[in-house]
């Protein structure tokens, strides 16, 4: 058996440039920083003009990034999501918790489970998270899916609830979004006006470019150079999931860390979706969840739901806009 790894062990900041949307730079230079956090590099744009207000607001977006973090990252002993995920008594998390975990609920809902915030004994299986992908076995897959399903964690008068007391939680697909849109909320609380927060790859767009819409480039999902389209935005997040950003071959054979929740093994009928929305939770979440579903009932799921938009590339290579895409979109 013969195993290739590939983009997952990239240098941070390489994973970030070829990331699922590439950067259209303004013409002229935006206050800017960048951290590492949630296991990527996250930029933070300001265009208003640099002023020690700004900088003391792009730092304030950053530790209430790393405070949602800290609150939901399964690496910590002491987070809500391994308190969670531990068989022991603990249903009352932190607010911002249960609001993430609520919202992945109900997407779990209308995806008809095709997002899941249950699997965390899958996940860890596959190594994606720790660095050392494997294909697990069929039986310790099967093990891991034991509970797991639609309703398998809600939140219900305040606490959380799961369907069994061993399943564990991971909310890699959901929680990252969130804590962009609080970096966010703490700019335009410090009267920023125009920004952008990017976080690997989920983007959440504050208000529009010198008053033109942003131009945010989608990666090609065969050709990590190339830029498959181009979306003219403003004023939303956009999120793209794609079978290339975490990947392994064994004997050629391409496994990446998006998972179909109904078999445990990573979902085949897309390469690539970009889900464009208010927030970048749900975009974040939308875009899994629609991968998972396929290039049919993912456009179906994204068309039915307000304010939500999206671009699809199938297994072949066909491409599916929703209705409302067509006119923010430039092809190459």
């Amino acid at each position: 058996m013969t195993l290739h790894r590939r983009q997952l062990f990239l240098p941070l900041v390489l994973l970030f440039l070829l990331g699922s949307a590439l950067w259209w730079r303004p013409a002229r230079q935006p206050a800017e920083r960048s951290r590492i956090l949630m296991g990527t590099v996250v930029e933070i744009e300001v265009l208003d003009p640099e002023t020690a207000q700004t900088r003391s607001a792009i730092d304030a977006a950053f530790a209430e990034m790393a405070r949602i973090e800290a609150l939901m990252t399964p690496h910590r002993p002491d987070s809500d999501v391994s308190r969670l995920s531990s068989s022991a008594p603990f249903t009352t998390p932190a607010p911002e918790t249960q609001t993430v975990i609520a919202a992945g609920a109900e997407i779990a809902r209308q995806s008809a489970g095709a997002f899941d915030l249950g699997l965390g004994r899958l996940i860890q299986l596959w190594g994606f998270v720790d660095g050392t992908p494997q294909r697990p076995t069929d039986a310790d897959i099967a093990a891991a899916l034991v509970g797991v399903g639609p309703g398998d964690v809600v939140v219900s008068n305040g606490q959380v609830k799961k369907s069994r007391p061993d399943l564990q939680l991971d909310l890699g697909a959901i929680a990252k979004g969130y804590a962009v849109d609080r970096a966010v909320d703490v700019l335009q609380k410090a009267g920023i006006r125009h920004a952008t927060v990017n976080a690997g790859g989920d983007i959440r767009l504050l208000g529009d470019h010198d008053g033109r819409p942003w131009r945010i480039g989608i990666q090609h999902p065969r050709q990590p150079q190339a830029v498959s389209a181009t979306l003219l935005l403003s004023d939303v997040a956009v999120v793209t999931s794609g079978d290339y950003e975490r990947a392994f071959d064994i004997d050629g054979i391409r496994y990446h860390h998006l998972l179909d929740p109904r078999s445990g093994l990573p979902a085949r009928r897309c390469q690539a979706v970009t889900v464009v929305a208010k927030t970048a939770m749900q975009a974040d979440a939308l875009a899994t969840a629609a991968f998972v579903l396929g290039p049919v009932d993912g456009l179906a799921l994204l068309e039915r739901l307000p304010d939500v938009e999206g671009l699809i590339v199938a297994a072949d290579g066909k491409t599916l806009l929703t209705s409302g895409l067509a006119e923010r979109v430039q092809w190459p």
